[in-house]
């Protein structure tokens, strides 16, 4: 094999791991099995949210929103959604003051465990406007 054809198929080696790598199985699995457990009560077991999600509940917290295409979830880039499940809507992720029923799940579930739901949820975002729409946004988030 000639070098430039061996250092050409290293590098598309090297670049073809820099996206983001496709769930496992077992890690969807995992992930709805979590999503059950944890996420199902409030966000709804087909991930549509709370009815009536974008309006204030009597207490003025916002309702649990759809984790499908219908939900703002998909808006958000993977480190935000990493950051609300482990720390809870903080002000990092809320302004100052905010009251959220989303509870953090820091000491309950692993960072993998986080990541397995997210995939779950993730799986769910199919059409090709949302996927179009993300994946800019992600590129935009790594600059």
């Amino acid at each position: 094999m000639r070098p430039r054809l061996v250092l050409g198929s290293v590098a598309f080696s090297l670049l073809a791991g820099c996206g983001d790598p496709k769930p496992s199985a077992e890690q969807l699995a995992l992930g709805q099995k979590i999503y059950a457990q944890h996420c199902a009560a409030c966000h709804g077991a087909k991930l549509e949210g709370q009815p009536n999600w974008r309006a204030p509940l009597a207490n003025g917290r916002m309702p649990a929103p759809p984790h499908d295409e219908s939900g703002h979830t998909w808006h958000h880039t993977d480190a935000v959604l990493f950051g609300i499940t482990k720390y809870g809507l903080t002000p990092n992720y809320a302004p100052p003051g905010y009251q959220s029923d989303m509870p953090a799940f820091q000491g309950t579930l692993s960072d993998d465990e986080i990541r397995a739901v997210l995939a779950f949820i993730e799986s769910h975002w199919k059409t090709k406007e949302v996927l179009d729409a993300r994946a800019e946004m992600m590129r935009n988030a790594r600059r």
